[in-house]
């Protein structure tokens, strides 16, 4: 067996919490003894597949949970380590014959770990950073201007030619290699906070027939969307409209929660539920619209996130109802706008939150397969996570890494034009591994610029 890449000194000084776990919705026993032991997760789990260690396994991790919640093993720097290594990329989950909820076990785990054990200070710095930055819209604006700079002003280059970009610790190196074009302009745009169908349906009203949009959609912009990927949501926008939908993007609304939740800092993300939940409920439309896996994954689990706040318990189960994927709704809409040919092959990778956390598999290729002259195929491997998975790629660039490169790998093997996935991380770490480069793009800018008549890539 080999050692896991991302095992950090600073982790190893953690002090073991007293005792077990705490009451405060520990691990469920129940859900615990489901697991069985077959094995059918190994393959699937992309920790386990890199460093063959039976702790790094779904397998592994829950036998854990069972020794900790028993009293027969602490929660220390060990445990912290193998639950800290796991994607949360839920390959498991569909893997799994007995139907192991792996991913609530996982969930219930981490903000264990955060209350109950005290990382190394650098850890703490680090993350402290991290959580300080991502879901502010307005920092990641600042930064965006500070990128801008550095990359226009050939700043990068000087600092790879002294050689001092390989001086950086390992994480901050992921932080820099992870920086996109930054596109100011497209940086600094807001999303219009109402826009009209322009396509419309017919339907019965108390006069007769009228003109009405086919729905009424709310979309969530996103943290780091809005700033790097403001693209996509202008895609979004264009096409949402054509499919005769109108589209209200509140400006109220802030970061989701969607990064503080995959790491356990379940406070911090059950307050920035409410605050979204509260910009979109007064707005009464059809469908809550996001075009980030990670975030879709997030927003249509608001129902157990806020299970024990009488105040919002019932309204957060509403907001996940009406939770759904740009792709999820275009394919429940069915084709309105025109398509114009579009010769290419493109490589669809499904992003991890999506397919294996929403079960949202066969409506992205239904919806690129509307485009006419479009061949879509699948990258081999396809259920193995690229390493993205939230900040990971930030907190455990090592294993990030050796999945990024085998994900390149499989893209390049499946010799498309251009590669789609639904997520902004997967987009970033696959486009920052493939050397020669490939066009990295969204689902909607496809087709987007199908609908439009011009070139995607």
């Amino acid at each position: 067996m080999t050692s896991h890449p991302d095992r950090h000194r600073a982790e190893a000084e953690l002090p073991a919490a007293a005792g077990g776990f705490d009451d405060r919705r520990p691990p469920s026993p129940e859900l615990i003894a489901d697991c069985v032991h077959c094995g059918f997760c190994l393959p699937a789990c992309p920790t386990y597949a890199l460093t063959g260690e039976e702790m790094h396994s779904p397998r592994g991790r829950i036998y854990q949970m069972k020794l900790i919640g028993e009293g027969e093993v602490p929660l220390d720097g060990s445990a912290v380590e193998h639950f800290d290594a796991c994607l949360g990329c839920m390959a498991c989950v569909p893997a799994c014959p007995s139907g192991v909820r792996y991913d609530q076990l996982i969930e219930d785990v981490r903000p264990q770990i955060e209350r109950n054990v005290r990382r190394g200070r650098a850890e703490r710095a680090f993350r402290a950073l991290v959580f300080a930055l991502f879901p502010y819209p307005r920092r990641l604006r600042a930064a965006a201007l500070l990128g801008a700079g550095y990359q226009r002003l050939g700043v990068r280059r000087v600092l790879d030619r002294l050689g001092l970009l390989r001086r950086l610790p390992v994480r901050l190196r992921a932080l820099e290699a992870l920086l996109p074009p930054v596109r100011l302009r497209s940086a600094l745009r807001r999303t219009p906070e109402r826009t009209a169908a322009r396509a419309t349906a017919v339907g019965a009203g108390s006069g007769g027939t009228r003109e009405a949009p086919r729905r009424t959609v709310g979309l969530v912009t996103g943290c780091v969307q809005q700033v790097f990927f403001a693209e996509v949501n202008d895609a979004t926008v264009r096409v949402l409209a054509a499919e005769g939908c109108e589209v209200v993007a509140p400006r109220g609304q802030g970061c989701c929660g969607a990064l503080s939740g995959h790491t356990g800092r379940e406070e911090e993300a059950a307050e920035r539920a409410r605050r979204l939940i509260d910009a979109f409920e007064p707005l009464g439309v059809d469908a809550v619209v996001t075009n980030v896996a990670g975030c879709g994954s997030a927003l249509k689990e608001y129902g157990r996130l806020l299970a024990d706040d009488p105040d919002y318990r019932e309204r957060a189960e509403a907001f996940a109802a009406s939770v759904r994927d740009v792709c999820e709704l275009l394919a429940e809409l069915g084709p309105l706008a025109t398509r114009h040919p579009h010769r290419g092959r493109v490589a669809y990778h499904d992003a991890c939150h999506l397919g294996h956390a929403q079960g949202v598999r066969a409506q992205p290729r239904e919806v690129l397969a509307t485009v006419p002259g479009l061949e879509v195929c699948d990258v081999p491997e396809g259920g193995m996570c690229c390493g993205s998975a939230g900040v990971y790629n930030l907190l455990h660039p090592g294993t990030a890494d050796r999945l990024g490169r085998r994900k390149a790998d499989n893209v390049r093997a499946a010799a498309p034009d251009a590669v789609v996935t639904g997520n902004a991380g997967c987009l970033l770490q696959i486009a920052r591994h493939l050397d020669p480069p490939l066009p990295v793009l969204h689902p909607v800018q496809v087709l987007d610029a199908a609908i439009r008549g011009v070139r995607a890539w």
